[in-house]
C-alpha cells in the first residue's frame, strides 16, 4: 500500500495511491478519513486524480529525524573516513522536512551544498530497547529521503547540526510504502538527469535491525519519527537551478530543485 499525504485547495489529506508513475504525477488517490499512522485505514469513498493534487511530505516527524552516517563503506571511503565500528547517529530537526517538488534552499552560509540519496524508515509504534528480531513490529513503512548537507559547514563545525539541519534539508516522498522488502533494493540519484549515485541496501554496514536496535538503546522512537539509513557513494554538489532526483527500486522517485530564497 502506498500512503500519501497531499493537499487540495491547501487542505492536507491522506490517501492510498494507485499509479505506475514513480513520481506520482499520473494516477489516482483514494482519500482516507484520517492519518493512518494513528487510526486504521478508512476510505471516505472520494477518489482524486493525482494531477489535481499536490503531494506533500508523506509524514511530518512527531519529534525527530534520526540519521545514520557512513553506513556504506564506499561512501565513507570517498570522504576519506574510516568505516565506523558502530552506527554513527545524528539528528535533523523536523523543520528540515519538505515534500516532493518543494525547493531546497541554498543557504548563503555555504559554498558546498550536496545531495545524499537514502532509504528512510517511518516508525509506526512507540519503541525503546527494541530487540533486533522485533523491528518489523514497529515499522510503518518506507519512503525516499535526501539528506541534504552543507559539506563545508560539516567539516568546519566539527559536529553536524547546522550542516544537516537547515530548513528544507530533509526532502521526503513521494509516499510511504507499507509493503516493501527493502533488504536489497537499488538506490540511485541523478542530478539534472545525469547519474550520480548507484547503490543497494544490501551494502549497508549496519542493517535495519541493527540500526533500530542501536537507536532505541538510547532514545525512544515515536510514531511518525523517521530514520534515514545512510547514503551510497557518489555524493556531490548542487547549485541553484539544479534538479536532484532520488529513486528507490519498488518505492518511487523524489525530485526537488535547488533554489535561492527570495
Amino acid at each position: 500500500m502506498r500512503i500519501a499525504r497531499f493537499s487540495v485547495d491547501d487542505e492536507p489529506k491522506y490517501g492510498v495511491v494507485e499509479t505506475d508513475d514513480p513520481e506520482g504525477l499520473v494516477g489516482t488517490v483514494a482519500v482516507l478519513d484520517s492519518d493512518p499512522l494513528y487510526r486504521p485505514v478508512q476510505f471516505t469513498g472520494e477518489q482524486l486524480q493525482l494531477a489535481d493534487v499536490r503531494l506533500l511530505a508523506p509524514v511530518i516527524p512527531r519529534s525527530k529525524v534520526v540519521c545514520v552516517g557512513r553506513n556504506y563503506a564506499a561512501h565513507a571511503a570517498e570522504l576519506g573516513n574510516e568505516v565506523p565500528k558502530e552506527p554513527m547517529i545524528f539528528l535533523k530537526p523536523n523543520t528540515s522536512v519538505i515534500g516532493p517538488r518543494d525547493g531546497i534552499v541554498y543557504p548563503e552560509q555555504t559554498n558546498d551544498l550536496q545531495f545524499e540519496g537514502e532509504l528512510a524508515i517511518v516508525i509506526g509504534r512507540i519503541c525503546r530497547d527494541l530487540p533486533k528480531e522485533r523491528v518489523n513490529e514497529v515499522i510503518f513503512g518506507y519512503t525516499v529521503a535526501n539528506d541534504v548537507t552543507a559539506r563545508d559547514l560539516q567539516k568546519s563545525d566539527g559536529q553536524w547540526a547546522r550542516a544537516k539541519g537547515y530548513d528544507t534539508f530533509c526532502p521526503l516522498g513521494p509516499w510511504i510504502s507499507t509493503e516493501l522488502d527493502v533488504s536489497d533494493v537499488r538506490v540511485t540519484t541523478t542530478l539534472n538527469g545525469e547519474p550520480k549515485q548507484d547503490g543497494r541496501t544490501s551494502q549497508f554496514i549496519f542493517d535495519i535491525p541493527e540500526v533500530l536496535a542501536y537507536i532505541t538503546s538510547f532514545t525512544t522512537l515515536l510514531p511518525g519519527d523517521v530514520v534515514l539509513t545512510g547514503t551510497p557513494a557518489g555524493v556531490g554538489p548542487m547549485l541553484p537551478g539544479d534538479e536532484v532526483a532520488i529513486s528507490i527500486e519498488g518505492l518511487g522517485t523524489l525530485t526537488n530543485k535547488v533554489i535561492v530564497r527570495d
